[in-house]
């Protein structure tokens, strides 16, 4: 972990890009995905009187909830508050969230792809932006790194087609073999349209930026490979991975780590279904790792996380780079108290 640097003085941001990045450090940073949410009480007053989707446009309010979990629950980087499905309203897509996205009119022609727009971001949501910029200024002077993210293409494209959240998206499925070139054309299009946002939100402020795949998991090996890879591979390729590096989660991606590493992202964000040491080993110096404990295992008395967390940070010294982080988002029942026990053991591996 450490060499003839001063690791032990590290900023949180150096510390967070250096594991990215795989350079070394004195311990894993840490942070959860999906941190600032309905497990804080802070959360919930912040989102009194306002939809979810007004509360990603409030600038104010975006910024508030967004650095909530440095100050409640110790992690040691802040990610935009937003949606994976903020940038889609740019593309002429009439969508509401119940609360998961709902589509009015889902994607299943030709003409209906061939109708998406693919909008200047900076233009169609500028909100976002300004979101980024004031977390960075306010983020700065504590050295603290701030995170953007975006859904990946296959991952948006099972909503857009599927109309809403399903088990087993059999319409995106079905589409797949039966209407490959409309799935193809809709895929390209949103690629394009994360590519630019992306980008747009590394030039507003986010040092590093996560994609996620949700739904990517559902697909077979050879499947993944045809749909999914090269979505990825078009992303690494043009996103401005110099100035942040780019971070790919795949849930229920235990099958498809392979293909993952082949992507060229700088850290594979694990769901808690892989074998951490397994895919640390196997991944080595060609990735950083990202992960990945249980979200439910946040229940468990203190002592039994922070036994895990030392786990997983020795397991994650075979990569080339660990980032300590859960294997999903944090669920609305995580108890505040396991997200710190969680944060606390993190600092305590220097110690």
């Amino acid at each position: 972990m450490g060499d003839s640097l001063a690791t032990a003085e590290l900023t949180r941001t150096e510390r967070f890009l250096r594991a990215c990045r795989g350079e070394p450090v004195d311990r894993p940073p840490v942070w959860l995905m999906r941190q600032a949410g309905r497990y804080l009480p802070e959360y919930r007053a912040a989102r009194e009187g306002v939809t979810f989707l007004q509360a990603c446009q409030d600038v104010e309010r975006a910024v508030e909830i967004s650095l909530q979990p440095l100050r409640l629950v110790g992690t040691e980087a802040v990610i935009l508050f937003s949606d994976i499905f903020v940038p889609v309203l740019g593309m002429g897509v009439d969508l509401d969230f119940r609360p998961g996205p709902v589509i009015a009119e889902p994607i299943r022609t030709r003409e209906q792809v061939e109708k998406l727009v693919v909008p200047d971001a900076r233009a169609a949501v500028p909100y976002v932006f300004e979101i980024l910029r004031r977390l960075r200024a306010a983020l700065e002077p504590e050295a603290v790194p701030l995170l953007g993210f975006a859904g990946a293409p296959f991952t948006l494209a099972a909503y857009l087609v599927e109309g809403r959240g399903s088990k087993d998206f059999g319409t995106l499925k079905r589409m797949l073999y039966r209407e490959p070139a409309v799935l193809r054309a809709l895929l390209e299009r949103l690629t394009e349209m994360t590519v630019d946002y992306l980008n747009a939100q590394i030039d507003a402020g986010a040092q590093a930026v996560q994609l996620f795949d949700t739904w990517a998991g559902l697909l077979g090996v050879a499947e993944y490979r045809e749909w999914v890879l090269p979505t990825h591979q078009a992303i690494v390729r043009r996103l401005r991975r110099d100035r942040a590096p780019l971070i790919l989660y795949v849930n229920g991606g235990a099958h498809v780590v392979d293909a993952m590493l082949e992507s060229g992202a700088d850290v594979l964000s694990l769901d808690w279904r892989v074998d951490f040491a397994a895919a640390a080993r196997h991944v080595g110096r060609r990735a950083a790792v990202q992960g990945n404990l249980d979200p439910c295992a946040l229940a468990a008395p203190p002592e039994r996380i922070a036994a895990w967390v030392r786990e997983l940070a020795e397991a994650g010294r075979a990569a080339r780079g660990h980032v300590l982080n859960l294997g999903h988002g944090c669920l609305p029942e995580t108890p505040a108290e396991g997200v710190r026990a969680f944060t606390a053991a993190a600092r305590k591996l220097a110690q």
